[in-house]
């Protein structure tokens, strides 16, 4: 089924307590992308990049399924540049530098091919641009699921609210949703953003798994217990395209089904945050995602209760 992708194609230069990277590729849409690629092709991409961006760089994003006929090239301009530390603990992280260059004025520009699309993924960006995207296309998806951050929150909190209107789906981390809601319960916190019009919200809670709630309904994923944890830059884009990617190939946007997509987006989470960037990302087998789908299914499984005779 027809995929689309919004977001940030970009460079990041990351250093976390175990080593440091020069400029790598990164962003939103890159992230989402290439996971959802083990799901569906081709994933069809929209995002802006400079002159300074390697043709060898979109051609991996081609090699892993991605269609670039949405990839705008800014001729003598430079690309969106990210640069953080990450504290020891890795849940926190100290941005150096950002450079928005291109993306200071995205147009996001719909090729015709485009225009059959079934899915919407919109990575984060600002709320108009995410909504400029919705408003282009001619007929609505079955499905769109909508990712955002609190810096929006905290300059662009009406403009956010408009966009969240129009989705079906909101995933936000555990700290947005608290100040989204006003609540720190997140159960109370989930309540009041659905009523902000989303049909379901998808709560990540970083290395304490994900939720996903429906206004009668809740599930919760556990994060796996992982050896060895890099480098969490773009894990839960990872997440968000392993989601989208895996209702997209079920073409099922049933609550027992987006329970499934949780599982899966969480478990090609888990391989991101292995290596720097999308190095893990790169390479994946298809019997490499199975058995860590399978871990996190053995991680839930319980044996059923029984119950004594007296």
């Amino acid at each position: 089924m027809s995929l689309v992708v919004i977001g940030s194609v970009a460079f990041d230069a990351l250093e976390t307590p175990f080593g440091k990277t020069d400029k790598i590729i990164g962003g939103a849409a890159t992230y989402i992308s290439l996971s959802a690629s083990y799901s569906v092709k081709p994933v069809k991409l929209v995002a802006v990049v400079g002159d300074d961006f390697p043709q060898s760089d979109i051609a991996l994003l081609q090699q892993h399924g991605a269609d670039t006929e949405g990839l705008q090239i800014k001729q003598g301009e430079k690309s969106f540049f990210w640069s953080g530390k990450y504290a020891t603990d890795l849940n926190s992280r100290e941005t150096l530098v950002t450079e928005l260059n291109v993306l200071a004025d995205f147009d996001p520009i719909l090729p015709d091919s485009y225009q059959d699309c079934k899915y919407l993924m919109l990575g984060n960006l600002t709320p108009q641009t995410q909504r400029l995207v919705i408003q282009r296309l001619v007929n609505r998806p079955k499905l769109i699921v909508m990712d955002t951050m609190n810096f929006w929150m905290d300059i662009a909190l009406e403009d956010l609210k408009t966009t969240i209107e129009m989705v079906d789906v909101l995933s936000i981390n555990d700290e947005e949703a608290r100040q989204l809601s006003g609540q720190h319960s997140l159960v109370k916190a989930a309540k009041i953003i659905l009523e902000m019009g989303p049909k379901y919200l998808i709560i990540k809670k970083g290395e304490h798994g994900a939720l996903l709630f429906d206004k009668k309904q809740v599930f919760f994923a556990p994060a796996l217990p992982l050896e060895e944890v890099f480098d969490p830059t773009g894990a839960g884009d990872t997440f968000a395209g392993g989601f989208i990617g895996y209702l997209a190939a079920t073409d099922d946007i049933s609550f027992e089904n987006m329970k499934r997509a949780v599982v899966h987006g969480s478990a090609m989470a888990s391989f991101c945050v292995e290596k720097f960037g999308t190095e893990r990302l790169l390479n994946l087998s298809q019997e490499e995602i199975e058995a860590r789908e399978q871990q996190f299914a053995d991680l839930v499984a319980v044996m059923p209760a029984t119950v004594a005779a007296s």
